[in-house]
């Protein structure tokens, strides 16, 4: 394991952070049926799970970023055609329902932070993350979830603006059509994040 990814997700100042990792989104029944076919291809579920379960041991904080949309649409995003398509889907984001929840199989410790999030594409503008985050003095994101399309992707550049590394295990992402998501991957994040696997995070961490 290269000494350089050892020290850069140290758990001293490391985080990871899952981003719209929730049942509605890439489980089933899902807002985004497609994407949530694009996560269960690459085992998306499974690698997070893997990830936040070494992060507790080593007390490394889990912070779990979930998307909500109230049920009378107050405060919520109309602005783009993402939010449009959301509203129309039959599985509705609301507050408390299961669509919002933590997949069982990664679940959420007495010891997790969850975020969610009422507006926007990403999970640090306007939310409590970033204070969160500096709180809890991490410099390293360990990033997450979805979408490479936009979520994921607004994620790292908002990390990297505000002084973070941004380190993404690219087996624990996804997007669509996944040809999109790895030249995205290939072309766009890899200029701004640190790529690597679930596998060599997990090494890393095991020392």
């Amino acid at each position: 394991m290269p000494f350089e990814l050892a020290a850069l997700v140290a758990p001293d100042h490391t985080a990871l952070v899952l981003q719209e990792v929730q049942n509605g989104v890439v489980g089933s029944p899902s807002a985004l049926p497609a994407l949530a076919e694009a996560a269960a291809a690459v085992g998306l579920v499974e690698h997070c799970a893997a990830l936040a379960r070494a992060a507790r041991v080593l007390g490394i904080p889990v912070v779990h970023c979930t998307a909500e949309t109230r049920d009378d649409l107050k405060g919520a995003n109309r602005n783009a055609r993402l939010f449009l398509g959301v509203r129309k889907s039959p599985v509705p984001l609301s507050p408390g329902s299961a669509a919002v929840q933590v997949p069982d199989v990664i679940g959420v410790d007495p010891g997790d932070l969850v975020l969610p999030r009422h507006h926007g594409l990403g999970p640090m503008t306007g939310t409590q993350l970033d204070p969160v985050l500096r709180n809890l003095g991490v410099t390293t994101i360990v990033g997450v979830g979805v979408s490479v399309n936009i979520g994921m992707t607004n994620f790292g550049f908002d990390a990297v603006n505000r002084g973070y590394q941004f380190v993404i295990p690219v087996d624990a992402v996804a997007g669509v059509p996944a040809e999109y998501a790895q030249s995205v991957i290939d072309n766009t994040l890899s200029l701004v994040a640190t790529l690597t696997t679930t596998a060599d995070v997990l090494a890393s961490w095991r020392g």
